[in-house]
Formats: C-alpha cells, structure tokens, sequence
C-alpha cells in the first residue's frame, strides 16, 4: 500500500500478511480522491472511516491534512497497526483509531457528525447489514449537512434506488457508490 498524495506521498506502508484486509487498490483509491478533492478542501474535512482495515484510507486523508480521522474497526490487529502507523507519522493528532464492531459502532455510539464517510465492508457481508448501514449513516443523521458517504461494494449488490443515492463508479473490480 502506499500514500498517494499529500505530506506522505509515495509513502509505502507495508501491513502484516497475518491481518484479514483487502485493501483498497491504489488504482481505485487515486480515482476515489480525485473524485473527492473537486468537491472539499480536504484540510477542512472530517472523516469517519468504517472498516478501516490497516487504514488505507484514513492514512490517505490524513496526509491530505484532513482535521480529524476517525477509523473504526473490529479486528484488534489492524486497530493496533493503524495505530502505531499513525504514531510513527506522526498522525497520531488526527487519527483516532476505534475497536468496535460497525454496526454496532453505529447503533450505540452517541452521534458524531462527519464530512465525508466512508466504509469499505467485507465483500461477503449479507445485503441486509449493507442496507442497515446505510440506514443509520441517514437516519441517525451521521452526515454533515452536504456530507457525502462512499461505500465500497462488490459488483453483485446495487444502491442505485436508494434515496440519498448520487453516483456509482467503477475501478476494475472495486465499486464505488456516493451518497449525499
């Protein structure tokens, strides 16, 4: 993995091969912040990472100097190597790293608002748990007013009928639908 652009850019990160991530691909996460950086200033964002995995994402919108990440994620072992990743470049101010299952997360945790939300599941889960986190990013109002929510899917599942539905984008095999 590595940073693409920002304080970090070209900065490879290299995870522990024991950790159960499919991380982004660098191709799709370039084009998924192309796509992002026409719309916000990225210095003036917050970020709410959900399935964080060894933080792919989250290392990238803190190198584009975004105020505040928050990463959530249930596996310990990526929690713990985001965490110190974020300590040794020195983003330990921005990133906040949270162990706890998402849906959960997402259910009990008191609401915070975020600019931008993004959440990168595992491809297996069931399309009910999909549709459940969709309705407690809108329902709960998790979204800054304007905020929009990138979700990460396999090909097999479509939001193109949800209300709050703006776009769908495609990156060899990774899909990207955004939501405002």
């Amino acid at each position: 993995m590595r940073i693409i652009s920002g304080t970090l850019k070209g900065k490879r990160i290299t995870a522990p091969t024991n950790l159960p991530v499919r991380p982004t691909t660098d191709f799709a996460k370039e084009a998924l912040f192309n796509i992002l950086n026409n719309e916000w200033y990225f210095d003036e964002v917050t970020v709410l990472d959900l399935f964080s995995g060894i933080g792919s994402i989250s290392l990238e919108f803190a190198s584009r100097g975004a105020k505040k990440v928050t990463s959530v994620d249930n596996f310990y072992g990526c929690v713990k190597f985001l965490d110190e990743t974020a300590k040794a470049l020195n983003l330990d101010e921005t990133i906040l790293t949270v162990k706890n299952d998402v849906l959960k997360y997402l259910d009990k945790t008191p609401v915070k608002k975020f600019d931008i939300i993004f959440a990168d599941p595992p491809y297996d889960l069931e399309v009910d748990k999909y549709q459940k986190i969709l309705d407690d990013i809108f329902k709960n109002q998790w979204l800054e007013e304007g905020g929009n929510f990138v979700l990460e899917h396999p090909d097999s599942i479509s939001f193109d009928e949800h209300p709050n539905f703006v776009q769908h984008k495609k990156y060899g095999n990774v899909h990207f639908t955004f939501f405002e």
